[in-house]
């Protein structure tokens, strides 16, 4: 395949353990075992965008060289959720002899955690039988869906969102690669889009490459359909200063004329109230009016009427704490 049409998430995915960012301490213990040619079933647990792909699959290419290919499977749980897929799928792989001079070959789950209970008692007593010959690696957002007799025979690695500094190193090597001009202000916004999550970053890198070069914090935020943080401050401004009018022009702007979906206009509306110095009543009232209304778009509301509701709330909120 061309190089210059791969999707640069592809393209720059890490080859080997000592290329993964923002990792040290894991990248650090999973290389232990590539010295110690010794694995042990492994679960990684953390957001998206963080590595727990890219690290399983490097950890194979580290152990098994050019025959990696044939001693490692991947399979999202996600796609198959029932009994059968542990039954079918992952017990005929885990029952198999490995290929070439390996002692052992690596299965990845991934969405580990949206398989049901029974299909993760099956996996547990399949982990258990064939332990000679296969290991496992689990990766899912929440291991507190995992069953305890998994997460027991498993190392734990927990994957930390991605810091602004290590997004922005990685960013600025795939900048230079592509030949790329990135102002400062950009990389701050795609650190604020990003939000730990090198998936994103990348994505929104090559968006606005699509169009130009030299890319600047303002085509970064529209080609990812976000609001920029004063505008984000400006709305919630205008609400506490109980201008409903005002507030209501600029939420119209933001949904209607700039396209911005509802739940991230809420997710970044909390992220600004975090951070901002107010009444401490106040923000506390707000933060649970937004989770009110997240709450109610996830149920099926209407977008339009509920994100009118939250600005008429932050108003009479502020008009009973003055």
């Amino acid at each position: 395949m061309d190089e210059n049409h791969t999707i640069w998430i592809e393209k720059y995915r890490p080859a080997h353990l000592t290329e993964i960012v923002g990792q040290d301490e894991i990248v650090e213990r999973l290389s232990s075992y590539v010295r110690t040619k010794n694995l042990p079933h492994l679960l990684f647990t953390g957001s998206a965008g963080v590595g727990k792909t890219t690290a399983a699959v490097t950890l194979a290419r580290e152990f098994f060289g050019e025959t990696w290919q044939m001693n490692f499977r991947e399979l999202n749980a996600s796609d198959e959720r029932g009994i059968e897929v542990v039954r079918n799928q992952i017990k005929q792989f885990a029952r198999t002899s490995p290929l070439g001079d390996a002692t052992f070959k690596v299965l990845f789950l991934d969405e580990a955690d949206a398989l049901t209970t029974d299909a993760q008692s099956a996996l547990r007593r399949t982990m258990e039988t064939y332990a000679q010959t296969c290991r496992f690696i689990l990766s899912c957002n929440y291991s507190s869906k995992i069953i305890d007799p998994i997460q027991s025979r498993c190392a734990i690695y927990r994957f930390k969102p991605l810091s602004a500094h290590a997004i922005k190193t990685e960013i600025s090597r795939i900048a230079t690669r592509e030949g790329l001009s990135v102002t400062a202000g950009a990389l701050d916004a795609i650190v604020y889009i990003a939000q730990g999550d090198m998936r994103k970053a990348i994505n929104a890198l090559q968006g606005a490459a699509i169009i130009s070069p030299e890319i600047e914090e303002k085509r970064v935020y529209a080609i990812t359909s976000n609001a920029r943080p004063d505008e984000i401050e400006d709305l919630l401004a205008v609400s506490i200063s109980g201008d409903f009018d005002g507030a209501e022009s600029l939420l119209a702007n933001l949904l209607h004329e700039r396209g911005i979906a509802p739940n991230e206009l809420i997710n970044q509306c909390y992220r600004t109230l975090v951070k901002r110095k107010m009444d401490r009543s106040l923000k506390v009232q707000m933060i649970d009016l937004l989770g009110e209304a997240d709450f109610r778009l996830s149920e099926g509301a209407n977008s339009d009427i509920q994100m009118e509701a939250l600005i008429a709330r932050f108003v009479l909120a502020t008009q009973k704490n003055p």
